[in-house]
């Protein structure tokens, strides 16, 4: 038996959430419920002036590993903090094993995103990404994903070439012990950046790949999503499509299933993606078939999108006996 059943590559970002009212983001300059990128410097600015914070660990791949590691599974994340205060907060916070210790001070400071939540709910984030983004080979440990079983990278990550060497590396020596490495897409402009190497990753390294309608157009520049996944299963042998409020389509070894979602109106969106990989890959490391495995992450999702926040607050364990899933 392997040490991990499930090993995650990813940002490591702390959530920073503080409730503000509309006049303070004018008077900062925040623009409403969309996500900014920000400099060194404006986050500095942002954060000092954040009153009554409440922080979270977060990231795509953190959320996901958050989640499958409360459903009881081993797992282990690999992301870069600094050895400051929100670094350190990170990882004593991060429910899986945080494989990488906080790196020495003087280097770029531990990511952080800013949000701004007002009375209406809006939630405005501001994001620095700082030392996370810098991950590279060496902060993977070969040993760590030779001995896990699944191995499952953020393709937020593959901006950077050194990003993309992290990712290869870990890949490879999960199979080399018949492990399966897959990604999340992520998001549809990262693909377009860097169609041709997601392309070959896709072909030569991944087990399985998660993506939304808008990154598989992307990744196979066509307009036709069937196009797309027919593209894809040539590729990789397990693809995943996630449709919003639609059916998830999953294809494995020439079949195709779809997996009925139940249309709610969402508290928050946020991390709804990422439970949806917790739940289906929760399921795929225990031997569920394909419909058990995507109807776990359709209720994953839904049980994140029904509050404030990116993990599950109540036990999914319990919500999948209801649902028959699980004894």
């Amino acid at each position: 038996m392997k040490r991990y059943q499930i090993a995650g590559i990813g940002n490591a970002i702390v959530d920073v959430i503080a409730t503000v009212d509309d006049l303070f983001l004018d008077h900062m300059g925040i623009r409403k419920g969309i996500m900014q990128l920000v400099e060194r410097e404006r986050a500095e600015v942002l954060y000092g002036a954040m009153k009554d914070r409440a922080e979270a660990s977060g990231g795509s791949v953190a959320n996901t590993l958050a989640g499958v590691g409360r459903l009881g599974l081993r797992a282990a994340f690999v992301g870069r903090v600094n050895d400051d205060a929100l670094g350190r907060f990170y990882a004593d916070d991060t429910s899986a094993d945080f494989v990488n210790p906080p790196a020495a001070n003087g280097e770029l400071p531990t990511s952080r995103s800013m949000i701004f939540v007002t009375p209406d709910g809006e939630r405005s984030m501001n994001t620095y990404l700082g030392i996370s983004a810098e991950l590279g080979p060496e902060d993977v440990d070969a040993d760590v994903m030779a001995d896990s079983e699944i191995v499952f990278l953020e393709g937020y990550l593959f901006d950077k070439d050194k990003g993309k060497e992290a990712f290869l590396k870990a890949a490879r020596a999960c199979r080399s012990t018949g492990g399966r490495a897959g990604i999340a897409l992520s998001d549809p402009f990262c693909v377009d950046r860097h169609r041709a190497d997601f392309r070959a990753l896709v072909a030569n390294d991944m087990d399985y790949v998660i993506g939304n309608e808008q990154e598989w157009v992307a990744l196979y520049q066509t307009n036709d999503l069937d196009d797309a996944l027919a593209q894809a299963v040539q590729d990789c042998p397990l693809v995943i499509c996630t449709r919003s409020g639609d059916p998830v389509t999953i294809l494995a070894e020439g079949t195709r299933t779809e997996v009925p979602v139940t249309r709610v109106t969402p508290v928050d969106a946020t991390g709804a993606g990422d439970q949806f990989a917790a739940g289906f890959l929760y399921g795929l490391a225990t031997g569920r078939d394909m419909a058990t495995a995507g109807r776990m992450g359709v209720i994953a999702a839904a049980e994140v999108i029904s509050h404030i926040g990116a993990r599950p607050k109540s036990d999914m364990r319990a919500a999948f006996r209801r649902a028959g899933l699980v004894v």
